[in-house]
């Protein structure tokens, strides 16, 4: 390995650690906010493994959590809580990018590159450009959203409580968090209180796509025509409408006449929820109906859209869409008997292929593992296992009802996983992004195997 090329290689190196130290940092300073005695709501410390488990949750914009929000938390508590979403899902960079901005002072290249990482943009020289847009935009849309939900509670509740309804909704749904204080109504129903309302769930389900999306996608919509869009910018989008439309249609199919999920409702209700369940699976974790209720068909078909999660550079988790696609992609020119994959008269390159492949592969490896170990720890089902698994690992934050009750052993798995998931999967594409892969000095003989 040439000098430069290990010098390339310790600053890769460099960056995850950094990646992966800012985000525990803000994780710990999160437990210990949340541990204070003014944050719980009985003014009692809530205890490590909660505030732990609350602050990784919030921070990897999760969403699962051992007990209802409101109820546990007070008004402090939620404030910590919202502020770790919103630090997690717009990036921990953007704090840094926001006093450079305010103060005029030049970024450095080291900063820039941890900007670009952190949105997955491909370099570094107009990152700042990006970054500013990325948080005018990002905090645009929340304050749209905010005022939206604002209008729509305010009839309802008043104008203080709707103020902080709005503002927590419509950030946790924006950053795909999932987290909910509508438990001041009935603990633990997320949305199921708003089940018959298409202002408050279609509103959600704007700001969860929007921030699914990926600013890199949104930077390239505002800025060029359709015509210029990258490849990428077009799969993404074709990709997430494809996914939404195709969940919408299966839950019609498998929920509509549950009893435990869709059944009750009227139909207008009925397409207003299916499409609500298919796009807060992609990784926002609402819920507008009991998830426990949905069939063993339906558990797959969530199982899978959680697994894909967003896009690359969002607030979302999961593979990311575009990683499914190459997949695809590869897997149907391979069954067509072709060498490459091609997609928009473009050949994506072996490598891309295989980086795809690997995260795929790790995924799915330890989402088996995670839901087998659960099973042995906790006594669940294994399909109730593998949900909970899987929305930890794709930061969706949905769940069957099992979060609370299971071993500290499990929730533990759960709390790595939700960091692996959101810190992970940066860190892995960092990886795939800055790596110069070494050549071997020697080479082994060829073997022909039987495959299939």
């Amino acid at each position: 390995m040439t000098e430069k090329a290990e010098r390339k290689r310790r600053k890769k190196l460099s960056t995850s650690k950094t990646v992966v130290l800012v985000f525990a940092a803000v994780i710990v300073l999160g437990t210990v906010l949340l541990l204070l005695p003014v944050s719980s709501r009985n003014g009692v410390c809530c205890g490590l493994k909660t505030a732990l488990f609350t602050s990784t949750s919030a921070t990897c914009v999760t969403g699962l959590v051992l007990g209802d929000t409101w109820s546990l938390w007070s008004g402090f508590g939620q404030f910590v809580i919202i502020a770790l979403i919103e630090i997690g899902g717009l990036g921990f960079m953007s704090l840094a990018s926001v006093i450079i901005i305010l103060t005029r002072r030049k970024a450095g290249f080291q900063h820039r590159m941890l900007v670009a990482e952190s949105i997955s943009s491909e370099g570094s020289g107009d990152v700042m450009r990006i970054q500013r847009n990325l948080l005018i935009g990002s905090l645009s849309v929340e304050t749209l959203g905010a005022l939206v939900l604002f209008l729509k509670f305010l009839p309802l509740y008043g104008a203080s409580r709707a103020l902080k309804l709005g503002v927590f909704h419509s950030v946790s749904a924006f950053c795909n968090a999932g987290f909910d204080i509508m438990g001041f109504k009935v603990p633990g129903s997320s949305m199921a209180l708003m089940a018959d309302d298409p202002v408050v769930l279609l509103t959600l389900s704007l700001l969860i796509i929007s921030g699914g999306i990926g600013f890199i996608v949104w930077d390239e919509i505002i800025r060029l025509k359709p015509k210029k869009w990258s490849v990428y910018t077009k799969l993404v989008l074709i990709t997430t409408a494809v996914l939404i439309l195709i969940g919408w249609i299966v839950f019609c199919l498998l929920e509509w006449n549950n009893p435990q999920t869709l059944g009750s409702f009227s139909t207008r209700s009925k397409l207003l929820n299916s499409f609500f369940q298919s796009v807060t699976l992609r990784t926002a974790g609402f819920a507008s109906f009991d998830q426990n209720g949905l069939t063993q068909a339906g558990k797959a078909v969530s199982d899978f859209l959680m697994f894909i999660g967003g896009s690359s550079g969002s607030t979302a988790g999961g593979i990311k869409t575009v990683t499914f696609v190459v997949l695809f992609l590869f897997i149907r020119s391979r069954m067509r008997g072709r060498a490459g994959t091609d997609v928009f008269k473009h050949t994506i390159s072996d490598e891309q292929v295989m980086n795809a492949l690997t995260l795929f592969i790790t995924m799915v490896t330890l989402a088996f593992a995670g839901a087998a170990f659960m099973c042995a720890d906790s006594g669940v089902n294994f399909s109730d296992a593998l949900f909970e698994v899987v929305s930890a690992l794709g930061t969706v934050g949905l769940s069957t009802g099992i979060t609370a009750a299971l071993g500290t052993a499990s929730q533990t798995m759960l709390i790595i996983f939700m960091f692996f998931g959101r810190i992970g999967i940066i860190t892995i594409s960092i990886g795939f992004l800055k790596g110069n892969y070494t050549e071997r000095k020697y080479r082994y003989s060829g073997t022909n195997l039987l495959i299939g």
